[in-house]
C-alpha cells in the first residue's frame, strides 16, 4: 500500500516537473523563481489535480489509464492550468522595481 502512494506521488512530482520544463524550455515562458518557481507551482497543481481525480473518479473512470490505480489527466491539466496562469502572474511586472 506505501508503495502505491509512493508510486503515486513520485508521478506527480514527474508531471510537475516534466510540464515546467516544458513551459520553461520549449515555450520559454518567463516566471518568478524560473523553473524552480515553475517546477514548485506545477507540482503542487498536479497533486491537486490527483485530489479532483479521486473525489471525481466515478466521473471520469473512462479516462483510467494507467493499470488501473493513476489517471494522469487530471494532475497534467491542473498544472497546465496553474502554469499558465501563474505565468501570465509573472509577467506582469512589479510597480516597486
Amino acid at each position: 500500500m506505501t508503495t502505491t502512494f509512493l508510486a503515486v506521488g513520485l508521478s506527480y512530482a514527474v508531471i510537475g516537473f516534466a510540464l515546467a520544463a516544458f513551459f520553461v524550455y520549449v515555450l520559454r515562458r518567463r516566471f518568478t523563481g524560473h523553473f524552480w518557481g515553475a517546477a514548485f507551482i506545477a507540482t503542487v497543481a498536479a497533486f491537486l489535480g490527483g485530489l479532483i481525480d479521486f473525489f471525481f473518479a466515478d466521473i471520469i473512470e473512462m479516462l483510467r489509464t494507467i493499470n488501473g490505480i493513476l489517471n494522469i489527466f487530471p494532475p497534467i491539466i491542473a498544472a497546465a492550468i496553474a502554469l499558465s496562469v501563474y505565468a501570465a502572474l509573472s509577467e506582469k511586472r512589479d510597480p516597486y522595481e
